[in-house]
This record gives structure tokens, C-alpha cells and sequence, in this order.
């Protein structure tokens, strides 16, 4: 049995969670494409005991993190509210 609005927000969820999923892996390929063909650029020192590279590689991490709670966020509050409001949950 199908439902057009379970379609609608299946679709949206699926949109969501690939553009999502491609700004992680552009964001960590575009670091390894770095790290193979720049390692000088990431050599360079922004302050002592700090390289472009290890602040790359950190904001690499806080990127995924980042990602994550926007998707955390949004099935939060967008996905979960549209689900209830399907079944007729009272929130």
C-alpha cells in the first residue's frame, strides 16, 4: 500500500542523507588528495608545533561532526515531525 506523503519524506531523508554524505567523503578526499599530491603546502607551519596539515586533518574531524549533528538535527526535528504527523502522533 503505497503512501504519497511516507514517499515524499522518504525521498527527502534520502536527499538529505546524500548531500550530506558527499560533503564528508569531498571533504575527507579532498584531504587525501592533499596529503598525496601537496605534502609540502601541508608541511608548512602556522605556529609552532602546528602545521596546515595537523589543522586539515582536525577540521577534517570537526567537519563529520559538524555533518552529523545538522542530520541529527534535522531527523530531529523535520523527518521524526512529518512521521508523527502521518500516524496522527500528538507531540
Amino acid at each position: 500500500m503505497d503512501h504519497p506523503d511516507l514517499d515524499r519524506v522518504a525521498r527527502m531523508r534520502w536527499r538529505v542523507a546524500l548531500t550530506l554524505t558527499a560533503l564528508v567523503l569531498l571533504t575527507y578526499f579532498g584531504f587525501i588528495l592533499l596529503v598525496a599530491f601537496n605534502k609540502p603546502l601541508l608541511g608548512r607551519m602556522l605556529a609552532p608545533g602546528l602545521s596546515i596539515g595537523i589543522a586539515l586533518g582536525a577540521a577534517v574531524i570537526v567537519i563529520a561532526w559538524v555533518l552529523t549533528g545538522v542530520y541529527v538535527r534535522w531527523a530531529n526535528t523535520r523527518y521524526d515531525a512529518a512521521l508523527h504527523a502521518m500516524r496522527g502522533d500528538r507531540r
